[in-house]
């Protein structure tokens, strides 16, 4: 059973911020507030992932502050694509210089190729909801099943009957997991989040886990 390891990290891997989602109410700091709050709680949690909506800032860091507080921030992007929205993780300038990020028909091919190229990762987010996940397109069968890893299968954002869908997904196609809250105010930091027997500091740690590591979607 992969959460017997006593040395598990638990990272929420996907959270929009002040910083650049216009439809969210937290900065940064109240998540990392509200984290030391929920961990004190008993709840695990050790970090998240700011994936903003269609955006990448490569001038901004966290880790002053993420260090100030004992817990890591990691930088993301939520993109819209043709088969629903993906989570991109390993991003650097040759991407952005690429992409339009804001174009919400982006090719999912061309952004699983683009990112595995440079060392990244593209995971559909929320893939149990209609329309800006993956499963109706799956149905319509459109979908590169074989470019994919992993898929989000449990979103603090999904009602019950989507996460279910997702997680039928993943066994059905042998997709590995994650979970991630999809908060866009404080208090849903760390609804649901993503375990991992390998130790991650940075976003390079986080794509070779997501890659080739053992982990899986948890939820309290």
């Amino acid at each position: 059973n992969l959460f017997k390891s006593i040395n598990m990290i638990y990272l929420d891997l996907h959270a929009h911020s002040t910083d650049a989602s216009d439809d969210a109410g937290a900065t940064v700091e109240g998540y990392l507030k509200w984290c030391i709050v929920r961990k004190k709680q008993g709840y695990k949690i050790d970090g998240f992932a700011l994936t903003e909506h269609r955006s990448f800032d490569h001038d901004l860091s966290y880790d002053a502050i993420a260090e100030k507080y004992g817990l890591l921030v990691l930088k993301g992007a939520e993109l819209e694509t043709d088969i629903g929205h993906m989570l991109a993780f390993g991003i650097n300038k040759e991407f952005t210089d690429h992409f339009d990020l804001t174009n919400v028909q982006l090719s999912h091919t061309d952004i699983l190729d683009s990112l595995e190229s440079i060392g990244g990762i593209a995971i559909p987010a929320h893939a149990g909801r209609p329309s800006i996940g993956m499963a109706e397109y799956i149905e319509k069968d459109i979908v590169s099943l074989d470019k994919i890893i992993a898929i989000e299968s449990s979103n603090g954002g999904s009602n019950h009957e989507e996460n279910a869908k997702a997680e039928s997904i993943a066994q059905k196609y042998n997709f590995k997991t994650i979970g991630g809250s999809d908060s866009h105010f404080v208090s849903s930091i760390g609804k649901c989040v993503t375990a991992f027997e390998d130790d991650i500091s940075n976003e390079i740690d986080l794509v070779n886990a997501l890659r080739n590591g053992l982990y899986s979607a948890y939820s309290e």
